[in-house]
């Protein structure tokens, strides 16, 4: 906008998906640029760090890894695709893709883990 131009790289078309349209629209025709605070009240960013951005983000993959993998995968998928399910499938088509999860051995293993208070040994079956 500052030099006549449009953030026609993207920008134009993922704002409006990330943030709320108001404030897309402003910064969009004003071309000011914003901070990581400010991306993070708007939740374009999961976290601000005060120290490196990559032990941060070592630790959160430390977490998800921790987690059974065939859940997370299903759970991953889910959010990724529901966004373009008709609302009258989006219950059926979450079922499908998690249904096998919950009778897979990962999740035997996860229920007796928690039952046994000891961290779960995934096999991602």
């Amino acid at each position: 906008m500052k030099r006549g131009l449009a953030a026609a790289a993207g920008g134009l078309i993922r704002m409006p998906r990330q943030m709320p349209f108001r404030v897309a629209m402003e910064f969009a025709l004003t071309g000011e640029f914003f901070g990581a605070e400010r991306a993070y009240q708007l939740g374009i960013i999961n976290r601000v760090t005060d120290g490196p951005a990559l032990d941060a983000a070592l630790e959160l993959a430390a977490a998800i890894g921790a987690n059974g993998p065939l859940a997370v995968k299903a759970s991953k998928q889910v959010i990724v695709e529901s966004r373009l399910w008709p609302e009258d499938e989006m219950w059926k088509r979450q079922q499908e893709i998690v249904g096998p999860v919950f009778v897979s051995e990962d999740a035997r293993e996860g229920a007796a883990a928690f039952a046994e208070k000891r961290p779960p040994n995934w096999k991602g079956k």
